[in-house]
């Protein structure tokens, strides 16, 4: 799962509280209470007990009070830990895994429609917004990788991919960059990820970046951020989102500002494009909890990810986007299943 824990964990106890709030919560979306706690943990405590507790789970930044009530909210370092360490996964029921099946099975039409029916079936099944990106050749390696310094702050990439084929890109940079700092950086691609498959060279970079500030000059550091963009897919991908309308029906969702940005965000495809390429070289589900996804008009929301392959090389990734409080432990196992179904699907049509 994407995400760090805390370094300093919450006793059984607290950890047991904790699960007990963030399922009501899920359930009801208004802040819990001690005595609603007391009944809902199992737990034979005193609700000045379960307030202690509480004071300690918000000292670790796991839980908050808002100002208005005097009961808790989960942080997304609440949910964090919880979808890491504490939630019970409930396997998808045989009505949702038939439907999904007979609707992946019946489907006789493009790849391209195909992939919105999944994009649809996403959507009923959790009642979020369902999100498929169309899938790409998974085998483009990358041999070599050169820049080139052009007029107006741009750059010229030279990507060398599998044994002969050449493409050229364009970054658009905020500054200039001098001829031998672009060769310093192309020279640490090389060395560090030539041989790499281009689906993963990007994420990894995303993740390589903070450990590179510490050990390189702040030039190369933007090099190396400007390059992750050569790493983008193509233009012509694309992506099928489907249920938009779902997350009305959350109250911390459904006023006017929040509904306008958060369909913004759906109309951006190349944002989508982005938010799911960190999955492609994904082993399962991934979770990004407001602010992991890297996106401030995502804050609100969390995506569940996962990966689909087909044995003809071709990658994609699906998943759903919620409220921070969906049902995780119902939500991730069927983005799960479904990433598995789909690449059966696509390997059964050839």
């Amino acid at each position: 799962m994407s995400g760090e824990g805390s370094s300093k964990q919450p006793n059984e106890r607290a950890q047991h509280l904790l699960r007990a709030l963030i399922q009501r919560y899920i359930r009801d979306g208004q802040p819990i209470g001690s005595r609603t706690l007391s009944r809902d943990s199992g737990l034979d405590l005193s609700p000045a007990t379960i307030r202690n507790v509480m004071s300690d789970l918000e000292d670790l930044g796991l839980v908050a009070a808002p100002h208005t009530s005097a009961g808790r909210v989960p942080t997304p370092k609440g949910y964090r830990l919880f979808v890491d360490t504490l939630v019970r996964y409930r396997a998808p029921q045989d009505g949702e895994l038939e439907r999904l099946q007979s609707r992946l099975n019946e489907e006789s039409e493009s790849p391209d429609a195909l992939l919105g029916s999944v994009s649809r079936m996403l959507s009923e099944i959790t009642s979020l917004a369902g999100v498929v990106g169309l899938p790409r050749e998974q085998h483009s390696t990358l041999r070599q990788i050169e820049f080139l310094p052009l007029s107006d702050s741009r750059i010229l990439v030279i990507l060398v991919i599998n044994d002969r084929e050449v493409q050229n890109r364009i970054l658009h940079v905020d500054r200039c960059f001098e001829e031998g700092e672009l060769v310093q950086a192309a020279n640490f691609i090389n060395e560090h990820y030539a041989g790499a498959d281009l689906a993963s060279i990007r994420g990894r970079l995303v993740e390589d970046l903070e450990g590179l500030r510490t050990s390189m000059n702040q030039a190369m550091v933007d090099i190396i951020a400007v390059a992750q963009a050569a790493f983008k897919p193509e233009a012509g991908a694309d992506v099928k989102v489907s249920g938009q309308t779902n997350l009305m029906t959350f109250a911390e969702l459904s006023d006017i500002e929040t509904l306008k940005r958060l369909f913004d965000a759906f109309s951006r495809k190349r944002m989508m494009l982005d938010l799911l390429d960190r999955s492609l070289s994904a082993d399962g589900v991934q979770v990004f909890i407001g602010e992991e996804s890297g996106f401030r008009i995502l804050d609100d929301l969390s995506v569940v990810t996962a990966p689909y392959r087909s044995d003809d090389g071709t990658i994609g990734v699906l998943g759903v986007i919620g409220p921070t409080r969906m049902a995780y432990d119902r939500v991730v196992p069927v983005v799960d299943i479904t990433a598995r179904l789909l690449g059966r699907a696509l390997n059964q049509r050839g």
